[in-house]
């Protein structure tokens, strides 16, 4: 072999290298690292070439938050984890009211309204 090819394969391997250690330092890495492979929500489990399909959540939403311990971060499989965020954006659709605020009710219509003294004159 040439000391170019040599050089090259040199090149590739350490490049490799380098690429495998970047990704290992994701927080997805760390994250399959720290936690069991199963969904979080669903329980299934996951091993050999189905761990592709389990992704990493963030609980609060912000990418940019990856504590070295893991704990804004949960383990779903892709369809929980679209489901997830899927119930967000519904609930920002429909508005949610603020927690132990009132709402008001969706509709005036009180079916049952007056049911009490209808009874009243049945006894």
């Amino acid at each position: 072999m040439s000391q170019k090819k040599t050089d090259r394969a040199d090149q590739i391997v350490a490049e490799a290298r380098r690429d495998r250690e970047l990704r290992e330092k994701t927080y997805r890495e760390r994250a399959l690292k720290l936690f069991p492979w199963l969904c979080a929500r669903c329980g299934r489990e996951f091993t050999g070439k189905r761990v592709r399909e389990l992704t990493v959540h963030h609980k609060d939403h912000n990418h940019d938050n990856n504590p070295p311990d893991g704990s804004n971060w949960e383990l779903l499989c892709l369809y929980c984890h679209d489901n997830e965020h899927s119930r967000d954006q519904v609930a920002e659709w429909y508005g949610e009211g603020t927690p132990g605020g009132e709402q008001e009710p969706p509709s005036t219509h009180r079916p049952f309204a007056g049911l009490d003294a209808l009874l009243k004159d049945k006894k």
